[in-house]
């Protein structure tokens, strides 16, 4: 008799599971699964729970860019942003839709992290001076339309002189043939050139598909144009990554 195949994959939630390894053992590893098949380690544990002193250069001096006032920190992760400005006496509230790092976020001290997704954002979470999209997570936009839906969005539920600090990659600064054929591909199928469709995988664990929006400096002010919102200052940092300032028009 056949025996059923057990999912081993129930539990999707790879990434909760990740940092969750790490904060109890000291050790975890991520894999990044793109849809054509390229695989390549993630960022890791210095990325989710470095000390302030740790930080690259650009993301320390985009903290000295913060308007004075509450900060949504979106995609948050191990609270590694929040658990700074806490130490600075900043309210932050903070948002991911991994369970498990909500759960890593309370169990190291974040006051107030709420499992919700970025679509999910809305005026019950009250007003915000600042929008932090720390280590890429301007990604979480998903993909051109929904970016400006989502920065008019911002748009209703911050203060007139708010700022968005937004963390991406130009996906156009490589010579990598694996990244330009899939760039190649997106373009003729009408996506964005850094539009990329992943999952992230941890041992047995495997999130489901979703898209991350990497783009280019010129993109990204594109995408704001017509939102309420306009680019008005870039962070340079080693390689092909950037911080982008964002402020009403």
């Amino acid at each position: 008799m056949r025996e059923e195949m057990v999912d081993l994959r129930a539990d999707r939630d790879a990434f909760g599971h990740m940092l969750m390894d790490y904060l109890e053992t000291g050790h975890s590893v991520e894999i990044i699964e793109r849809s054509d098949g390229n695989m390549d380690g993630g960022t890791g544990y210095l990325n989710y729970f470095a000390e302030f002193e740790q930080w690259p250069a650009h993301q320390q001096k985009a903290m000295g860019l913060l308007r004075s006032g509450r900060t949504l920190d979106m995609g948050c992760g191990a609270g590694r942003v929040e658990l700074y400005l806490q130490g600075q006496g900043v309210e932050v509230v903070g948002i991911d839709n991994s369970p498990l790092a909500i759960e890593v976020c309370k169990r190291r001290g974040v006051k107030d992290a709420r499992l919700l997704s970025i679509t999910q954002v809305s005026a019950a979470l009250g007003t915000f001076a600042n929008i932090v999209m720390m280590g890429n997570n301007w990604g979480l936009m998903g993909n051109h339309e929904r970016a400006r839906w989502l920065l008019r969005r911002f748009y209703k539920i911050t203060t007139p002189e708010a700022r968005i600090l937004a963390e991406s990659l130009d996906v156009y600064q490589t010579e990598d043939p694996r990244h330009l054929a899939y760039q190649a591909w997106n373009r003729a199928h009408g996506r964005m050139s850094g539009q990329i469709r992943l999952r992230v995988r941890y041992h047995l664990h495997c999130n489901q598909w979703f898209d991350y929006l990497m783009v280019s400096q010129e993109e990204m002010r594109e995408i704001a144009a017509g939102t309420g919102w306009r680019v008005t200052e870039i962070l340079p940092a080693e390689g092909a990554a950037y911080m982008g300032i964002l402020e009403k028009e």
